[in-house]
């Protein structure tokens, strides 16, 4: 077994890490401030072909792997996390393009995507079904010219800010059977949002309802085969979830980085507390904690990107793992800042808030124990 990050993959680590650095890091807190992304920083990335990472090089995408995307996402994250999961929705959504879409519908959507110019939402939660996601009322009723939505969407990152949305809407009966996935544009009549969600973290990414009272999209705008949507959109949950742990994994780094930074200049009783013994075992057990979770997070990216079977396991393993392991960390770094830490100026409060939500997007970390625990009972 061979556990190094090859020359490549090295080089994408760091050329995504370079740019989180030079052109996220330095207005993050600004950005959480506005409440939004600046919609010029899209294009940049994408200039670097990560407005389609795992895009297949046939349709014009990157054509990386999902171990691959782990390196950019944690880069990314060390900047700013939110940031770097809005870019992965897109991704997951843009990827779903790419598989499942006809070459019309690719030829309409992925040339916009894989520059960014158009910004991708992905829409599965409703407020009346979050982890229960199979239960969505979400309806997409045949009409002669394709289909006319209607229903409402929770939780949208990009809702009234991107482009275009893939949907998940019912076409048939009951159950994830009858589930198929659309693509709508924004300014599509019917399509409407709620007002902006006021959030503990990941305030520079606009979430808000997304709101369908009979807006009408083409049937050429049928992503794949009816009644398939819902296998489609959790084959993007594995990816998905395999992204935010990489996120939360990035952020936590950044914030073990800073307090180790901290501790070697904040003196008490005559010393640096980065020499009391105590403190030490602190550090030494949150860089435990990252390490296994950096080997358990490429271990699943490994796995999903093999086919193996069991990859959807070992990917809510990691999701639950890591993600819980994230905000730890980051809460014992404000921790040893002590007062410092609860101050804006310093970062660390912004990493907390931003990580906690990464325990229940993407499947919950509950949701991501039953997987677990189904899949040992029916072994």
């Amino acid at each position: 077994m061979d556990f190094a990050l090859s020359e490549e993959q090295s080089a994408i680590f760091d050329m995504a890490h370079a740019f989180g650095q030079e052109h996220i890091a330095p207005h993050a807190r600004t950005w959480e401030s506005d409440g939004t992304i600046p919609r010029e920083l899209w294009p940049k990335l994408a200039e670097l072909g990560l407005g389609g990472i795992y895009v297949s090089e046939d349709s014009g995408g990157s054509g990386l792997g999902r171990l691959d995307a782990t390196l950019v996402f944690e880069a990314l994250s060390m900047a700013c996390p939110a940031v770097a999961a809005f870019l992965s929705i897109h991704n997951m959504c843009a990827r779903m393009i790419d598989s499942y879409g006809s070459e019309d519908l690719k030829a309409r959507y992925l040339p916009g995507a894989l520059s960014m110019e158009t910004v991708l939402s992905y829409c599965l939660t409703e407020p009346g079904s979050g982890s229960d996601a199979a239960a969505l009322r979400t309806k997409a009723q045949t009409t002669a010219t394709g289909y006319s939505l209607t229903g409402t969407k929770a939780f949208i990152s990009g809702g009234g800010y991107s482009d275009a949305y893939v949907v998940m809407a019912r076409t048939g009966a009951d159950g994830p059977r009858g589930i198929s996935a659309v693509l709508i544009d924004d300014g599509t009549p019917g399509l409407s949002f709620g007002g902006l969600e006021q959030k503990m973290g990941w305030k520079a990414q606009p979430t808000r309802q997304v709101q369908m009272d009979g807006a009408e999209i083409p049937a050429a705008n049928l992503l794949g085969k009816e009644g398939k949507g819902f296998r489609y959109a959790m084959a993007g949950l594995d990816g998905g979830r395999l992204n935010i742990s990489a996120c939360s994994l990035g952020a936590a780094q950044a914030a073990l980085d800073a307090t180790l930074q901290y501790m070697s200049e904040r003196r008490a009783f005559g010393q640096s507390i980065d020499q009391f013994q105590a403190l030490q075992f602190r550090l030494a057990d949150m860089e435990i904690e990252l390490q296994a979770a950096r080997v358990f997070l490429r271990q699943a990216a490994w796995k999903l990107d093999q086919g193996a079977p069991d990859a959807p396991k070992y990917c809510a393993m990691a999701k639950k793992f890591v993600t819980e392991a994230g905000s730890k960390v980051a809460d014992q770094c404000l921790q040893l800042h002590g007062g410092y830490g609860y101050l804006a100026d310093y970062g660390i409060e912004k990493i907390v808030r931003d990580l906690r939500v990464h325990q229940i997007l993407e499947g919950t970390n509950e949701i991501m124990r039953l997987i677990v625990a189904r899949g040992l009972v029916s072994a």
